[in-house]
């Protein structure tokens, strides 16, 4: 799948956005009450986070080009951020509506009408939620996979109002509607905050995780003899995109044509083993001793 046809799942979260904030603003006005308001407001945060969603997917599928030499994959991490960052505004605005409703309580109606229009908003979040984690996990993509982590934890943020609504019938206590509002406040704060770190966390260019270095030293492991070493092995990704760089050592004797067909085929194998990489190798001799100064990071002393 390219990268710019998981745009027409951003569009798919959009609809999705659309079809519940609908639903739930319906829930809304027949009950009245507070949970199924905060449910609502955090489906508006859906919609602005979809669309910011298709905005960076769009610019994350741009080819490279002489300013961007490394591609656009980076843009992915705005897209999360920005929804982690409206998710949290929207945890704000939920706990502000509970906890005037908690000082001003007031009587819930029409409940059965509004318990089966909220239920079916949250199916639609769930079918579109799980297929986005699907394809977002599937094709390395942090704007997609936050959008369905945030689709699906509205599902659970619909299943707390709904049994505090339902609550409220059984008891009779008013209170026990801003109150799950506010548990459902302080549960979107805590997806909002892991979306927010995982952003940040990627825009530093952290190293690829434990087995797929483990897949390239496989790679190198295969190619490992007295003759050829390696090692200054580094890599970072960004987003869809993965780096990796390693220094080959061969005998000072070897001609160019030697090493470079060596180190075309550990990049292709290393390709092979790790898709959507960009590898690159430096040849450096066995026999002088400069070559393993090297083995350190920050060789320049920043």
């Amino acid at each position: 799948m390219t990268r710019k046809s998981l745009t027409r799942f951003a569009w798919l979260s959009i609809a999705a956005a659309l079809v519940t904030i609908v639903l739930k603003a319906v829930a809304f006005w027949l009950t009245g009450s507070v949970g199924l308001l905060s449910d609502a407001l955090e489906s508006i945060v859906n919609l602005v986070g979809g669309f910011v969603a298709l905005a960076m997917l769009s610019v994350a599928a741009r080819p490279a080009d002489e300013d961007h030499a490394y591609g656009h994959g980076k843009a992915e991490y705005f897209a999360s951020g920005v929804e982690g960052s409206l998710i949290l505004v929207a945890a704000a605005s939920i706990g502000a509506a509970a906890i005037h409703r908690l000082c001003h309580p007031q009587a819930l109606s029409q409940v059965g009408a509004g318990i089966l229009v909220s239920a079916a908003s949250s199916l639609v979040n769930l079918a579109v939620g799980l297929l986005l984690l699907r394809v977002g996990r599937a094709e390395r993509s942090i704007t997609l996979e936050a959008n369905a982590q945030h689709l699906l934890t509205d599902v659970w943020t619909s299943v707390g109002v709904l049994v505090g609504v339902a609550g409220v019938v059984a008891t009779g206590w008013l209170w026990l509607d801003p109150v799950v509002a506010l548990l459902v406040a302080f549960n979107i704060v805590w997806t909002g905050s892991k979306i927010v770190w995982r952003s940040i966390f990627g825009l530093m260019d952290p190293a690829l995780p434990p087995e797929e270095r483990a897949r390239i030293e496989a790679v190198l492991n295969g190619y490992r003899t007295d003759e050829i070493q390696f090692h200054a092995l580094r890599t970072r990704q960004g987003g869809a995109r993965r780096f990796v760089s390693v220094h080959v050592l061969v005998p000072g004797a070897w001609t160019v044509h030697d090493g470079h067909e060596l180190v075309e085929r550990i990049e292709a194998d290393i390709r092979s083993a790790l898709p959507s990489s960009y590898v690159f190798t430096h040849l450096e001799s066995l026999d002088d001793p400069a070559s393993w100064e090297d083995e350190v990071l920050e060789r320049d002393g920043f």
